[in-house]
């Protein structure tokens, strides 16, 4: 699917830090033997997940909340300002 979108090469690819292996080691392999080169991607980031109050967010625990709700409680620029100044790679833990 992203070669069709990107073309044979990605310069950046992202996915959570539990993905490593054996999901993008295997993405990674599948994409370059079909393309038939390796280097499929430059770099490739491993996110921490977002916890909210200690549990992981996830749909199917119910314990998520939309970036539209979350406006509505708290001011945009403080969102801006939890996210920046957290480590893209480590858990980020969310409690209002």
């Amino acid at each position: 699917m992203a070669g069709a979108l990107f073309g044979k090469q990605l310069d950046i690819h992202s996915g959570g830090i539990d993905l490593i292996f054996p999901h993008h080691e295997n993405e990674i392999a599948q994409s370059e033997a079909h393309n038939n080169q390796g280097d499929w991607v430059k770099y490739f980031i491993h996110v921490g997940h977002l916890h909210i109050k200690g549990c992981k967010m996830s749909r199917s625990l119910k314990n998520f909340i939309t970036i539209k709700t979350l406006v509505k409680e708290v001011q945009p620029r403080v969102i801006k300002l939890f996210f920046f100044m957290h480590r893209y790679d480590v858990e980020l833990d969310y409690d209002p």
